[in-house]
């Protein structure tokens, strides 16, 4: 049976920015259609399979003790991450169910049928939609492993991960970026024995070699065993214990978790029908304002091909909504020190440039570094057990401005934003040095750290 629908705004997945625009724009007074495929999904990658249940699960293997049965507490710890999503999955809900003019469609796969013309499926029942104007926000899915065996039953990525039965005494990751260390340090936590898998030479690539050094210093002292130029090549299963196969050597393992990445979600959507450009990756091609190829259609979150983090789709959110229903003044030119962190145990905030970067474009720069340890003006690591760690600050020579800074150190995540804010704001190095910060916190690092430096190398 198929039914036709008229509608000013039509969003497709109920994403951070996608739900948020269609909260806004329903109030507001527009005709609005949320179209979510998956009923486990409500509410977006973030608070289902992503951010907030992969961090329930590190904030409970911080807190397993050396007696405490590993697989019991696991799954202890995943009921408790389960009993959490359910309730944010309510919650969501509850931000648009009530909202007059937002139409939710949940349980259908989306596919373009033409120029704002979408048709949805479900079961025997067809909708077909036509749009005004239209918002893709179908995020982003994990990159697959293009080796012999990698679809096995115990080949995980980082969505089955989150519920694997048995737990496995011995895991066996393969990749090295920010999910891949995440659940590294995490599982080591919980019980197993961790081998890291690297295609490359080290792990974070990208940050400078000091700053690896310290992440791999934490997650070998936590027990994972890194392993470097191990490209995989297959993946075998015999029911009784599996083996990744690589360059390095083989790796017997119970479990294997997959995390080389993800695309974004656009396979299957007839973008191409919609006259809709997109990428080498599959990302939708967007401008500074999000703009689609197509007349009308915007792209926001995972899917546009930018930083994948919730915080930049709410940014997504604000720059999509000042054209819709605004001034039309926001843009992805605004974005300026844009932090991140890894949340390992003890977590990598990261925000502008690394000292290899810096000194790369030209730049004269004087770096401030101290290993959490020795920092002496700051015990709040000492007081939670918890030293491992560097705390890298650039700065520009000549002005005295942080141009970055890499944060291995408890509560990073927080510090992090203060460091950022301090860029966005001019704050100099001497300011955050002279800081009068709270005692004992993370912060108050910035009185010792920032106070000898050395000249920058590439």
């Amino acid at each position: 049976m198929t039914q036709s629908l008229q509608t000013e705004i039509l969003v497709l997945g109920w994403g951070k920015a996608g739900k948020t625009l269609a909260g806004a724009l329903g109030r507001a007074g527009r005709s609005v259609t949320l179209v979510e495929q998956a009923a486990d999904m409500v509410g977006g990658t973030c608070i289902n399979i992503g951010c907030v249940p992969t961090k329930a699960l590190v904030h409970s293997a911080q807190g397993r003790r050396e007696e405490d049965d590993a697989s019991a507490y696991f799954r202890a710890a995943v009921d408790r991450r389960d009993t959490l999503i359910e309730k944010l999955n309510a919650a969501n809900r509850a931000m648009l169910e009530p909202v007059d003019q937002v139409r939710l469609v949940v349980g259908g796969v989306a596919e373009f049928t033409g120029p704002r013309r979408v048709r949805v499926t479900g079961g025997p029942d067809e909708l077909e939609i036509v749009a005004e104007q239209v918002i893709v926000n179908t995020g982003a899915v994990p990159r697959r492993l293009d080796v012999p065996g990698a679809d096995g039953p115990r080949v995980h990525d980082s969505t089955s991960i989150q519920h694997v039965d048995p737990f496995p005494a011995r895991l066996a990751i393969v990749g090295a970026g920010p999910v891949a260390l995440e659940f590294a340090s995490m599982f080591a936590r919980f019980g197993s024995e961790v081998t890291l898998l690297e295609r490359g030479e080290r792990i974070l690539r990208r940050e400078d070699p000091d700053v690896a050094a310290s992440v791999q210093q934490a997650l070998e002292d936590e027990g994972v065993r890194i392993l470097t130029g191990a490209e995989p090549t297959a993946i075998e299963d015999d029911g009784g214990s599996m083996t990744v196969r690589t360059r390095a050597g083989d790796v017997t393992a119970d479990a294997a978790l997959v995390a080389v990445g993800r695309v974004p979600a656009t396979a299957g959507l007839g973008l191409e029908t919609a006259g809709i450009d997109v990428g080498e990756r599959g990302e939708v091609v967007v401008d500074d304002l999000l703009r689609a190829s197509a007349e009308g259609v915007w792209a926001v979150g995972d899917v546009n091909g930018g930083p994948q983090q919730t915080y930049v789709s709410y940014d997504d959110y604000r720059i999509v909504l000042s054209q819709l229903a605004g001034s039309g003044g926001r843009s992805r030119a605004d974005r300026v020190a844009v932090p991140t962190t890894l949340f390992m145990t003890p977590p990598l905030g990261r925000v502008g440039l690394s000292e290899t970067e810096a000194v790369g474009q030209g730049r004269r720069v004087t770096v401030y570094a101290k290993e959490v340890a020795t920092i002496a003006v700051m015990p709040r690591p000492k007081t939670l057990g918890e030293t491992h760690g560097l705390i890298k600050v650039v700065v520009d020579a000549d002005t005295d401005a942080v141009l970055g800074a890499a944060l291995h150190t408890v509560d990073a995540q927080e510090l992090v934003n203060l460091v950022a804010l301090a860029m966005r704001t001019g704050t100099t190095r001497q300011q955050l040095l002279d800081g009068i910060w709270t005692h004992p916190s993370t912060t108050e690092a910035l009185n010792e750290v920032l106070a000898g430096g050395r000249a920058g190398r590439g």
